[in-house]
Order: C-alpha cells, then sequence, then structure tokens
C-alpha cells in the first residue's frame, strides 16, 4: 500500500504554484456529463490494518495461511509509512558510517534508536543491533565473560526455557572461546525456572545466568528473585526479552533491586516483516559501567567548535581485523535497514500506541486459549501469566494435527516435541494484535474437525 505524506497545506501549495485552486479543476476539460458524481457499492472507509488485511484476504492466490505460529518470530500490524520511508534512497542505500561527516543522517537515526532501545529495556547504554537475536544471546555470553573479572569460570546458566535456536547459536559461536553452558532445568508444571533450582550452584564459580521474559513458552519468570539471586552470588544477569512486550513488562533495567547487566533480543516485532525467517536484527543494551566491553559501535551526539550538533562514532570495535578471535567484538556491521524500519516504527507508535499494540496482543492469545481449551482433549500446559504465546497439550501427537491444519489453511502453532521431548504432545500457540475473533472462532472450529482425524490417523 503506498504512502503519502503530503498534508493539506502542502497539496494547497502545489495547486497554487500550478495556478489552480482545487484538485478538480485538473480535470476541467472532461464534460460534465462524462463525470460520475459518485461510485456506487464502495463501502464505509477503513482504517489502515483493516485495508491491509482486505487485501490480504483477497490475495488468496498466493497461498497465504492463518498463522498462529510465534516462537521468535511474530507478525504485527506494520504501518505502512515504515517501509515507505525505510525504502527511500537516504537509507535504503547507506552503508556502514565510518565518515561522520558524511553520514549525518545515518548517524542521527542509529542514536535514536540507541536511544529509544535504551528507554525500552531500562538500560543506559546500547549498541548500533547486532545480526539477530540468538547471536546476539551469544555475543552477550561473550561480553559477560570479560565483564566480570571476578569470575574464573566462564560458565553460563541458561535455563531450558530460553529459545532452543538462542541455546544453540550460544554454543555454537562461543563455545570453542571457553565458554560452558549449563542448562537449568524448568518446572515441567508451571513451564518457568523455578529459583531453588539454581541453590546447586549457591557456592560454585558461575560467570552469567541468562533469563528470557517472556519465556520460549510464553510464560513470565520470576525475574526479580533470579536476578538478585545472581547478583547475591557476583553472577551477571543477561536479559533475553521481546521489545514488544517491554511496552507492558517491567524493563530489564529494574529487575530486582540492582536491575539486568545486559539485555538482549530479537528486534524483528519493531516493523520488520516476517520475510521468510530474515534478515532481521538483534539488540543489546547494557549498564554504563560495561561499555567498554559491548560489541559492535556506538553513535554518540556531540557538538563542533562553533556549538553546532553532530553525531559520531563515538565507539567502534575494529580491532576484530587484527586480533580476530580475541577481539572485543567481530561484528562488523549492523542491521542498518532492519534497524531504520525499528525507528521510524517505534517513532510512529510511541509508548501508548506500543503499549496498546502489546495489550491488543496479550488479550488476543487469551481468547485464543480460552477458545481452543473448550474443545474436548485440549487443555493448557501451564498455568500462570503468560504474554502472546502459550503451550497446549493435546490427547495425541501433534504432528498429525497440524497436517490436518495445514490442509484447512491454518498454521496451527509449533510441534514443541522435537525440542522438548517431555513436551511430545504439546503445541506452542500465538495471537497477536492482527489476528481477530473470526480468526479464533475458524481456528477453533478446524482443531475441532482436525482433532478427530488426527486420532484415526
Amino acid at each position: 500500500m503506498a504512502f503519502i505524506p503530503h498534508t493539506e497545506a502542502d497539496v494547497a501549495a502545489m495547486l497554487a504554484a500550478i495556478g489552480v485552486s482545487r484538485i478538480e479543476d485538473l480535470f476541467d476539460e472532461i464534460p460534465p456529463e462524462l463525470r460520475v458524481k459518485s461510485l456506487s457499492g464502495v463501502p464505509d472507509a477503513l482504517n489502515e490494518m483493516e485495508v491491509g488485511r482486505l487485501m490480504s484476504e483477497r490475495a488468496r492466490s498466493d497461498g497465504i495461511a492463518l498463522s498462529f505460529l510465534g516462537a521468535g518470530a511474530y507478525e504485527h500490524h506494520i504501518p505502512a509509512a515504515v517501509w515507505a520511508i525505510a525504502t527511500r534512497g537516504e537509507f535504503y542505500s547507506a552503508y556502514t558510517p565510518y565518515q561522520a561527516e558524511a553520514s549525518q543522517g545515518t548517524l542521527q537515526l542509529i542514536y535514536e534508536f540507541q536511544t529509544m532501545i535504551a528507554r525500552l529495556t531500562g538500560m543506559e547504554v546500547a549498541n548500533a543491533s547486532m545480526y539477530d537475536g540468538a547471536s546476539a544471546t551469544a555475543e552477550a555470553a561473550l561480553m559477560a565473560v570479560r565483564a566480570n573479572r571476578k569470575s574464573k569460570s566462564a560458565r553460563i546458566l541458561v535455563p531450558a526455557t530460553v529459545h532452543p535456536h538462542y541455546r544453540r547459536a550460544a554454543v555454537a559461536t562461543a563455545a570453542n572461546q571457553g565458554l560452558r553452558f549449563e542448562e537449568v532445568p524448568y518446572c515441567t508444571h508451571e513451564g518457568v525456572v523455578l529459583p531453588g533450582a539454581l541453590g546447586r550452584y549457591d557456592k560454585e564459580d558461575i560467570t552469567a545466568l541468562l533469563i528470557p521474559q517472556p519465556n520460549f513458552f510464553g510464560r513470565l519468570e520470576d525475574v526479580d528473585t533470579l536476578t538478585d539471586w545472581a547478583h547475591a552470588r557476583g553472577i551477571l544477569v543477561i536479559a533475553v526479552v521481546n521489545p514488544i512486550a517491554l511496552a507492558l513488562l517491567k524493563p530489564p533495567g529494574e529487575w530486582g533491586e540492582r536491575g539486568a547487566d545486559i539485555a538482549v533480543g530479537e528486534g524483528q516485532p519493531l516493523g520488520v516483516p516476517l520475510s521468510s525467517g530474515g534478515p532481521y536484527f538483534g539488540f543489546m543494551t547494557a549498564r554504563l559501567e560495561h561499555v567498554r566491553q559491548m560489541p559492535g559501535r556506538i553513535v554518540g551526539r556531540t557538538c563542533d567548535v562553533a556549538g553546532r550538533e553532530g553525531f559520531t562514532l563515538t565507539l567502534q570495535a575494529r580491532e576484530q581485523h587484527i586480533r580476530r578471535a580475541k577481539a572485543t567484538s567481530n561484528i562488523c556491521t549492523n542491521q542498518g535497514l532492519a534497524v531504520t524500519a525499528a525507528t521510524i516504527y517505534l517513532a510512529l507508535l510511541g509508548p501508548q500506541g506500543l503499549a496498546r499494540t502489546a495489550a491488543a496482543a496479550h488479550a488476543r492469545a487469551r481468547e485464543l486459549v480460552t477458545a481452543l481449551t473448550r474443545l474436548p482433549g485440549v487443555r493448557l500446559a501451564f498455568t500462570g501469566p503468560c504474554f502472546h504465546e502459550a503451550v497446549l497439550q493435546l490427547d495425541r501427537p501433534v504432528a498429525p494435527v497440524l497436517k490436518a491444519l495445514a490442509g484447512r489453511g491454518i498454521l496451527g502453532g509449533l510441534d514443541l516435541g522435537a525440542y522438548y521431548p517431555e513436551l511430545d504432545h504439546a503445541l506452542l500457540v500465538c495471537a497477536t494484535e492482527t489476528r481477530t475473533s473470526a480468526d479464533i472462532d475458524r481456528y477453533r472450529i478446524a482443531l475441532g474437525e482436525a482433532l478427530p482425524g488426527a486420532r484415526a490417523a
């Protein structure tokens, strides 16, 4: 959908410049009897999201399924203005801003991004993005080892409720650099890590603890207790967070008495389309005392000798060219275009708009769970608060059910059995603000029809 940025004042100025008073005057050569007074059958005006949905529904030939998948990649409404601005030549073709004097626009945008992400996470400093949420998590573990000089073990506690892909990426990235990732089990009744599960590490040398919020199951962890437990033992805390959820939840900078030390996450929900899996971008924020250990680059605002405001690369780790694996960072570029879209998205929505989006997504997820658990053979796997995802326990294997749903044009969720053998009959479902009550009802009816067929299969 095209985005038209011109205001009424802009239009009036353009008409005055060409010497006409109204747009209709541009068509005065058309005889009046040939003009249509009105268009019959045109429905009442719709808002942008409704128009986008209507057009998507009419594009069925493209094979667009109704999706209730989440698991780290989320379908949110993206205002048309976001990518209309992001794909302007000034942003679309800009590369890494090494020459500050020639890159003021790009640097200012990155500075605004850093500011908004730092405020969203409640932290003091943010870098200019990472490749994705998984690699950001791995870089945060490496950063924690550098920052926690009192710890000599390089042991990172990783709850099993952290996204499985993030855990695998962290091991692939950092295990060969001497880091040891140790899995912390979750409570199979509640779907969260209980603080008591950490008791075995009370007197051991641990470098950092990862805390997801929400976790992979959509559940909310007891972040305050976990954070205070870690800090009381000299352990750094790495928060792995969903940026949309932070519009409603306590930010990592306020967890416990001191707040998390590092916060990372996937920025895709902030105005970046699903795009068959990417490219996305990761974000990283931290407490100021750890800024020298952050990977990537930081843009700062300053004044020149004439007092004029300007932007520059305040911190950039270029040592990767010579130190290789021993470098502070091997992040050589940022996901600039996706970051541009996220910055525009955040600026357009503002704090209130982001909070409304998060609240709507949460409400839809609750509506979805309520509707589906009314079906025989479907129950909620874990009790307690969630954000916009939840785990449903079926009375049969999930794979045949998902196949039956796909035949009805519905992506029903994620089969958790491949990642968690103890959840072989469990289904992770997601709903955001883009899902409607009609969508949820369609899923409920389709699931009710699919369950008997799946049992027979």
